[in-house]
């Protein structure tokens, strides 16, 4: 809650010219775009993505995603991902492969995590921005 009241805050003074060598106004407008129609999906799958996870919040507040919306996200969040977590581990902890080889299932956990971010960054590359 606080990465996105510091996103809210900043994004105003921030976004101030429509052009700056380093933050453009239209990807502000891009990202509420984006959060008006993926804003949910994006607070609850950016719990299971490490790096994401930090920035979504941040963006969510930057972007003007509603306040009341994204709490109820981001708490929804909350809830699936603690449970998730305390599930895979009561269950996965009891196998012998997963007590012996911890350190694989651990490197395993941190590829997958990773694998939707590189999709789409090639999907985009690919796809998109083409031209």
């Amino acid at each position: 809650m606080l990465n996105y009241f510091i996103g809210r805050s900043l994004g105003p003074r921030v976004f101030t010219s429509e052009r700056t060598w380093l933050l453009n106004k239209k990807y502000l407008e891009e990202a509420h775009r984006f959060y008006e129609k993926h804003g949910g999906k994006t607070i609850i799958l950016a719990r299971y993505i490490p790096i994401v996870r930090t920035f979504a919040p941040f963006v969510a507040g930057v972007a003007y995603m509603g306040l009341r919306r994204f709490t109820i996200y981001n708490i929804l969040s909350a809830i699936l991902w603690i449970g998730s977590l305390l599930g895979a581990g009561y269950f996965l902890g009891k196998l012998p492969f997963v007590q012996e080889n911890f350190s694989i299932v651990v490197y395993g956990i941190i590829a997958i995590t990773l694998l939707p971010p590189t999709f789409a960054f090639i999907y985009r590359k690919a796809f998109i921005y083409k031209g």
